[in-house]
């Protein structure tokens, strides 16, 4: 990836700064009290304005065009700061419509928040102010004692303009010099910076260091992020550099332009303008950007033309498009286009016939893609599209904001959307991906910390699908999506994760834990047996990705991981575990056995055993237990499978899996009411059991006695109040209560064999 530039040669003046309009229309403003207008599909350049004298601007920035897919009434007019020591309105023809006086000295900065509420200003006498979008002043944030600058908003102001404060502190020293600029991204909510000791750096939020590139020739004049957060440009004395969000650089350029002192993105985030101290602008696009997927290689090799590689045989084909390609991505057997104006969708087994249909906004930031479908995130909304061009749903929710959402905050299966609620973070949406409605009762899944990055599996039947999210402590969860009107019961699966991805062929998830590489085989153990969790994890020495590495995907059995340094490290993983969720999905027992015969490892061992309890297969389940040697869990599966009925099997599965009332459920419903008291005394549940007994009438000496028993054996007395008063009305009789346990069974095996009892006896209740 690199980028591709170009000058237009005007007279000689200082640019200070340039904003564009559309993507290919440009404004800057200069020394000599012109605003400039570019136009780069006729290489035109025209004078908006001249300025009077003493007015010298400083910075421009564009009222924000749309919100949430709509269009702003006032989006044709520009705040422009100037060294008087006033904020100007200016109409798109170069009208000043207000003036105001806002600083003591220079104005440095002007930005628009996100929806164009509020404009916030910085001058050279250290104030930072809040201005309401008409100009009038609602609030002066803080006096620092010199003067200061920016190049943002906060991500966390989205309406109001009273949490700005958290743009002040904490405040940290970030360089060694004067920091010339700054930017913030609301997608990544990454901070850049750059000074006079000729570094850039890369912040989180909080003020810690990222990256701290090394010392460069000239200072860092100019940092801008790219719209979608994933690269960003850096500017400086006849030096122009495109880096990744992590800090390292794809390429630099040389230009003879002077000092870049301002660069500006375009909204759909394909071209980048520089004004530069020779008097000049710079244009730059990216070209050479990358997408890889099995054996094919797509390459953008100009604005309109990708070029696609098959290495098995070297085959290539050239893509041509009518428009300059904005996004792209290359998953499930297909390449999903994103142009300024429509969407192409090839197939890997044909790349002549693309299915091509119109796009509602030309600003898509997103793309994923599951097995059946693909998503599109724009400035208007959330969009779930079939391979064929068919529009699926248009997923929504309260306060949803599709400019600062990423793929760490949406992901897509082939029946589910998730996405991280920004207003909330503690919050995950869930919709139905074919409706585009939430799922159940409407009310999304809540963690107890917020949520940093989520995933959902990709495989097996929805009712199986589960949701892999890492919190703010860096801790793995897993749960399930479809609750059936229960609570989201959470997992923990893994502590200090710092990157994780799904396989694209089976139900296995891959992470950087702790500097490991590791591989939960079968992580949906944790909701069938938590013994199991450990057994089915796979886990390597990860010193080969250094710091800070990342997943970009698991495909297959290989792993691709780019490291901090930007180099792309390969890692395999073992084929078994995605044969044996092949076999165990298609209901191939006898050859999942075969297998871990076979292959002779422990890891598959138990994730066979996990497996065959989930499908309630109890023969494989045994076999599997008795090769990881867990006697105990063999036992108590036969006594499963001599239950006389399939209602106690199925409850004291779950009670294998430790959801104690379902099984409770599950034996009320079938009106075992003495196999749900006992499984309580058996669990010591002693108020659960003897309120199960009163309720029903039934059992209640029976939980009596096995309470004394109990209370005999440790040599205690019963200080309980209600089993001190039933055991003054209620006799104990071991005998009468072994006859009472024996008619029980006795129905229960009756009503196993005849299955007209069971349902009339249903239908009776």
């Amino acid at each position: 990836m690199r980028f591709k530039t170009s000058l237009l040669k005007e007279p000689k003046h200082i640019l200070f700064c340039v904003g564009w309009t559309t993507a290919d229309e440009l404004y800057s403003c200069s020394e000599d009290h012109q605003i400039l207008k570019w136009n780069l599909l006729t290489n035109e350049t025209v004078v908006v304005v001249k300025l009077q004298d003493d007015i010298y601007p400083i910075d421009l920035h564009w009222f924000p065009k749309t919100v949430g897919g709509k269009k702003q009434a006032a989006a044709e007019i520009f705040a422009l700061t100037s060294t008087d020591g006033k904020f100007h309105l200016v109409s798109k023809m170069g009208r000043i419509e207000k003036s105001v006086e806002a600083h003591r000295g220079a104005v440095l900065a002007g930005r628009w928040n996100y929806d164009g509420t509020a404009l916030i200003t910085a001058g050279e006498d250290g104030q930072i102010k809040i201005w309401s979008k008409s100009g009038m002043l609602r609030s002066t944030l803080a006096q620092q004692g010199t003067h200061c600058t920016f190049n943002c908003f906060t991500p966390h102001n989205q309406c109001s303009y009273k949490p700005f404060s958290f743009l002040l502190f904490p405040q940290w020293k970030a360089h060694d010099g004067i920091i010339l600029k700054v930017d913030w991204n609301s997608m990544n909510d990454l901070i850049l910076s750059g000074g006079e000791d000729c570094k850039y750096k890369v912040w989180d939020s909080y003020g810690r260091l990222l990256y701290s590139s090394s010392s460069n020739d000239y200072p860092i004049t100019s940092v801008a992020w790219a719209p979608d957060g994933e690269v960003f440009a850096m500017g400086s004395f006849n030096t122009l550099r495109l880096c990744d969000k992590t800090g390292w650089s794809y390429a630099l350029e040389k230009p003879n332009t002077g000092s870049v002192f301002s660069l500006a993105w375009s909204a759909d985030g394909t071209q980048l303008a520089g004004a530069c101290g020779n008097g000049q602008v710079i244009f730059a696009h990216i070209v050479e950007q990358r997408w890889e997927w099995r054996n094919f290689e797509v390459t953008l090799t100009k604005r309109r033309a990708m070029q696609v590689r098959n290495v098995l045989n070297d085959a290539v084909d050239i893509l041509d498009f009518r428009d300059r390609v904005i996004k792209a991505s290359l998953a499930h057997g297909h390449l999903v286009v994103a142009t300024s104006l429509q969407c192409s969708v090839y197939s890997t087994k044909n790349w002549n016939t693309p299915l091509i249909f119109d796009l509602r906004e030309g600003t898509v930031s997103l793309i994923l893609q599951a097995e059946r479908h693909f998503l599109l995130v724009d400035g208007g909304g959330i969009y779930v599209y079939s391979y064929e061009g068919r529009l699926v749903s248009t997923p929504k929710f309260p306060g949803m904001r599709t400019d600062i959402l990423n793929a760490q905050s949406v992901s897509l299966s082939n029946d589910t959307i998730a996405i991280r609620d920004k207003t909330d973070e503690k919050v995950v949406c869930l919709f139905d991906a074919q409706t585009g409605k939430a799922f159940g009762d409407g009310k999304p899944l809540t963690h107890k910390m917020e949520v940093m990055e989520i995933a959902l599996d990709q495989c097996g039947p929805s009712s199986d699908r589960k949701i892999a999210l890492i919190d703010k402590n860096r801790d793995l969860y897993l749960t399930s999506v479809r609750r059936l009107g229960r609570e989201h019961s959470m997992h923990k699966i893994g502590t200090m994760v710092h990157t994780m991805a799904w396989n694209d062929s089976a139900n296995i998830l891959c992470g950087i834990q702790d500097n490991q590489f590791a591989v939960w085989y079968y992580p949906s153990a944790v909701c069938v047996d938590k013994d199991l969790l450990p057994k089915t994890l796979f886990t390597k020495d990860g010193s080969e990705f250094s710091r800070t590495p990342h997943i970009l995907n698991y495909v297959g059995t290989q792993v691709t991981v780019r490291r901090a340094d930007g180099s792309l490290v390969y890692s395999s993983v073992s084929s078994y575990p995605t044969l044996l969720h092949e076999y165990t999905g298609s209901a191939r027992w006898e050859d999942a056995l075969r297998l871990c015969r076979f292959a002779k490892d422990q890891t598959l061992w138990a994730c066979l055993a996990g497996m065959a309890l989930a499908n309630r297969e109890l023969t494989t389940a045994e076999v599997a237990y008795a090769a990881i040697r867990e006697v105990d869990k063999v036992q108590y599966i036969n006594f499963i499978k001599e239950l006389p009925s399939k209602e106690s099997s199925l409850a004291h599965m779950l009670l294998f899996s430790g959801h104690v009332q379902e099984a409770e459920a599950t034996l009320l419903q079938a009106g075992l009411i003495y196999q749900a008291i006992q499984i309580h005394i058996n669990l010591y549940n002693w108020d659960r059991a003897l309120e199960l007994a009163v309720k029903h009438k039934t059992h209640v000496d029976t939980v009596l006695a096995h309470r004394q028993r109990f209370l005999q054996d440790f040599g205690k007395k019963e200080t309980n109040k209600r089993f001190l008063q039933y055991s003054e009305g209620v006799e104990v009789d071991w005998e009468k209560i072994q006859a009472k346990i024996e008619m029980e069974l006795a129905k229960e095996r009756e009503r196993a064999a005849n299955p007209s009892v069971r349902s009339s006896m249903a239908s009776h209740r």
